[in-house]
């Protein structure tokens, strides 16, 4: 990756683009997009809203994932390992429960408020706990977001909304419409933000003190930081479910090729997550054609893998 291109890298990513906008149950080639006017609404009304749901999903949990991992200086958290996501769904359950017509707007809101409410006590508990290594801070939001699970469960069981929890739960674009997905361009905004503080948050990855004594305002940037992620979470959470892993293994494997510049950085994040994303929805889509795997299905299996990898390597670092 060092010496890739990132033009050269961006070619790459486009053609997966491309594949996932002509690969479909619906079959749809250049051809019939051009001479076939219901294969060009199919492809504008489905295909397209797809492809762009994948890439800004990815987008949103790459950059949470960078941006944890500065705030809370270690590199094995995301938004599924310290629990957010499990508060976005809780949120979101609650307030289908309250109020069964609030718009899809209504939801994203109170599914950010509650992933920013779940940040902020994983901050509160990790500060009160005896850290001996970063492993035991994702178990620590693994735990966290494990009990916050089960509540919700409980809550959605004893309310029979359990298959739209299930849905949440499960993630997927299979159901990524035109009109259902342009919430994420939010995402957009996030990414052009963190771009521009990236430098702050490199600073503020240094720790309070550090960044205190460098002049950093550091519960300001951490306030936007965490606003951020949990923009990003309670939106992805609402339109397409939870996308584990990703925001954890790609800035890692980013930075184990590139060294830990945020700004430099940020570019290959966003690619190789966007690339990661779509490939493990291809793969779902063809192996049991014409049904489908859920790609998040595909992507929690290669993530898990790859999150063991990490520990293991870090546990084997320990050790030298």
């Amino acid at each position: 990756m060092r010496r890739l291109p990132l033009p050269l890298a961006t070619l790459g990513v486009l053609a997966l683009v491309t594949a996932s906008l002509f690969v479909g149950g619906y079959d749809i080639d250049p051809h019939a997009l051009l001479t076939d006017p219901e294969a060009r609404r199919m492809f504008l009304i489905s295909r397209v809203p797809r492809t762009l749901a994948l890439i800004l999903a990815a987008a949103a949990m790459a950059v949470s994932g960078v941006i944890m991992q500065m705030l809370v200086q270690n590199r094995f958290v995301e938004p599924t390992t310290t629990g957010t996501s499990e508060w976005a769904a809780l949120g979101v359950l609650l307030l289908t429960l309250l109020v069964p017509a609030a718009s899809p707007m209504v939801k994203m809101g109170a599914a950010s408020a509650f992933a920013f409410a779940g940040a902020l006590v994983f901050l509160f508990v990790l500060g009160r706990i005896a850290l001996t290594s970063q492993v035991i801070v994702p178990i620590v939001g693994i735990m966290l977001g494990a009990l916050i699970s089960s509540v919700t469960l409980y809550i959605a069981s004893s309310t029979n909304l359990l298959q739209m929890l299930a849905t949440w739960r499960s993630g997927g674009f299979s159901s990524v419409v035109r009109g259902s997905y342009e919430p994420l361009w939010v995402v957009g905004v996030i990414v052009v933000g963190l771009y521009a503080a990236a430098d702050r948050f490199t600073i503020a990855g240094l720790g309070r003190s550090t960044a205190t004594s460098l002049g950093l305002p550091y519960r300001r940037v951490m306030f936007i930081g965490l606003s951020m992620v949990a923009l990003a979470t309670g939106v992805t959470t609402v339109v397409v479910g939870f996308i584990p892993f990703l925001g954890l293994i790609v800035p890692n494997l980013v930075s184990m090729a590139r060294g830990d510049n945020v700004r430099s950085n940020l570019p290959w994040v966003v690619l190789s997550s966007v690339a990661l994303m779509i490939a493990c929805d291809l793969v779902g889509r063809l192996v049991v054609r014409p049904m489908e795997i859920p790609a998040t299905v595909v992507l929690g299996a290669v993530g898990a893998v790859v999150f063991v990898v990490m520990i293991l390597r870090q546990r084997g670092k320990a050790h030298v």
